[in-house]
């Protein structure tokens, strides 16, 4: 290289200054402190849209921050309480933005709805868990416990919880629980079986379905506490039942297509009318429902309890006013 080219060379800046530029886009940047965990944070994580902040505890909760960037409201969390030891590790799905999975030392893995705050599923396991991971895609979890052992969940598989046809007999429905198709109902043709639709209804296992004697609707009721009804002509969701605060574990449409009934884990049944849900009745129970249906042609409802008891009970309603009005117990 000649005097001239050395003399147009430029000269790179001294270390000093080098250090200095590749810090400067962080001298601005402020720090903010939530409260709200009783006892240590042991992990963080953002969700796949980086719009909930998640943190597990040794006070055996679970917390989701909604964090607006650069906002100076007071922030919005939700606790998330059912852990008996401590909450040492969690992860959001890759690919569902409101899914959220701890792991705790009392041996279970839960599956979280963020936008209820509660908990869609329950996983128990062999060990103090400590470590949890989801494949990128969204198909696996990865659980680590103290004894040094990894559990590979296969979140791909689904059950199909319950079947219903629409009334032409053309169309099959199929409520689906954990795994890839978790929250979804399946839509068929028949008899060729041939896919339709899948719907995602729900962000959790979909464990029964009932359709409209009239043809119009189909509801289904979900583990996220939620029963939604749907157009089923155009299979839209046209409305949802808020109510319950457990798993909906069975609903019913009374004869004409009025009213509709549902039933969970907590000790109530939510009876609406459709559609405009104006007259509406809350029955509270002494046991949670396993089963809820209405009489073909009366306004009559049966039920039973969920934790194996041997009786039914039958109540009676007037047209004009949901009420009870009269339980008897029928022993089988």
């Amino acid at each position: 290289m000649d005097a001239a080219s050395r003399k147009d060379t430029p000269t790179p800046p001294p270390p000093a200054t080098v250090a200095k530029a590749a810090t400067s886009p962080f001298k601005n940047l402020h720090s903010r402190e939530y409260l709200g965990h009783k006892k240590k944070v042991h992990s963080v994580a953002w969700n796949c849209i980086g719009t909930k902040l998640a943190s597990g505890s040794v006070d055996q909760t679970a917390r989701i921050w909604h964090i607006e960037p650069h906002g100076h409201s007071k922030v919005k969390e939700v606790e998330l309480r059912g852990h008996t030891d401590s909450v040492d590790q969690l992860c959001w799905d890759p690919k569902h933005a409101d899914l959220l999975a701890t792991a705790s030392g009392d041996r279970t893995v839960r599956v979280w709805d963020a936008q209820s705050g509660k908990c869609s599923q329950q996983i128990g396991l062999s060990g103090e868990n400590i470590n949890i991971a989801y494949r990128h895609d969204g198909t696996f979890i990865a659980v680590g416990n103290r004894d040094d052992e990894v559990t590979i969940l296969d979140v791909r598989k689904f059950d199909v919880n319950e079947l219903a046809w629409n009334l032409p007999g053309d169309m099959f429905f199929l409520t689906t629980g954990f795994g890839e198709k978790n929250g979804c109902v399946e839509v068929l043709a028949f008899p060729s079986l041939k896919p339709i639709d899948t719907l995602i209804a729900h962000t959790a296992g979909c464990y029964c379905i009932a359709i409209d004697p009239k043809g119009r609707y189909f509801a289904v009721g979900s583990a996220d506490s939620l029963v939604s009804l749907w157009d089923i002509r155009e299979l839209l969701c046209v409305r949802t039942f808020t109510k319950l605060e457990w798993p909906v574990r069975t609903i019913s449409f009374n004869y004409t297509g009025e009213y509709i009934a549902s039933a969970s884990e907590d000790l109530l049944i939510d009876i609406a009318s459709l559609p405009s849900l104006g007259n509406r009745q809350i029955l509270m129970l002494k046991l949670g429902a396993q089963f809820i249906r209405y009489h073909a042609k009366l306004q009559r409802t049966v039920w039973n309890g969920i934790r194996g008891t041997t009786y039914l009970h039958v109540l009676e309603m007037t047209r004009t006013n949901i009420k009870q009005t009269k339980v008897s117990y029928i022993w089988v």
